[in-house]
């Protein structure tokens, strides 16, 4: 599986896009907010020959899915994000008022639920989605184990966990969640994070404070 991260700046906010020999791909966060962030993402899968089969959402705060309505018309996928997210869609427009954002486009529904254990399928390749709750209700991550990695959202960080002072969110959970659902994975499993840089379950295990 081939990997390529994109940092949107709305937010800074990584998009990722995986793919394999087939050339068949996903979208995992369309954080892609403006017009040039939106060509770069279209050129990239276009002069690759890639065909996407899945616009996944890790969650659906408003950064991790400025691009999906921009996806949905050019590639002809759907959102597919977890149903228990699915509240946050009709307070996009609030939210970006309060952060004095225009919202372009309406907000495309989702396409499709993703429930903990799933197993999306695209080319030869496969992830897994593991339900990790407590940023916000609905949190995804997606785990190739093949590939010995997971795209976590705002789960997991280098050093840090995510917000939990957010519509849905629980601190306790978070832990927990991360604590059950993610350091239970290999310690060498490579961790694509939804802002910042990668790290590995082995050096949050050992180094994240939220966990000492």
């Amino acid at each position: 599986m081939y990997i390529k991260s994109f940092e949107f700046n709305m937010f800074p906010v990584n998009t990722y896009v995986l793919w394999d020999d087939t050339k068949e791909a996903v979208i995992i966060d369309a954080g892609c907010y403006y017009e040039d962030e939106q060509k770069t993402l279209k050129k990239f899968i276009e002069s690759n020959g890639l065909t996407v089969k899945h616009l996944l959402n890790t969650h659906l705060h408003l950064d991790h899915r400025f691009g999906n309505a921009f996806a949905v018309k050019e590639f002809g996928v759907k959102p597919e994000a977890n149903a228990e997210d699915e509240f946050l869609l009709p307070k996009v427009k609030e939210y970006c008022k309060m952060f004095g954002i225009r919202l372009n486009e309406e907000i495309p529904p989702l396409g499709k639920y993703i429930s903990d254990g799933d197993v999306i399928n695209f080319g030869n390749s496969s992830l897994l989605a593991i339900h990790v709750p407590g940023h916000s209700p609905g949190s995804i991550a997606y785990y190739s184990e093949k590939d010995a990695c997971a795209f976590c959202g705002d789960v997991l960080f280098r050093g840090s966990i995510g917000r939990s002072d957010l519509d849905g969110g629980n601190f306790n959970q978070l832990r927990n969640s991360i604590s059950t659902r993610l350091f239970t994975l290999p310690d060498q499993t490579y961790i694509y994070t939804g802002h910042g840089e990668p790290t590995t379950i082995g050096n949050e295990k050992m180094n994240n404070p939220f966990f000492r």
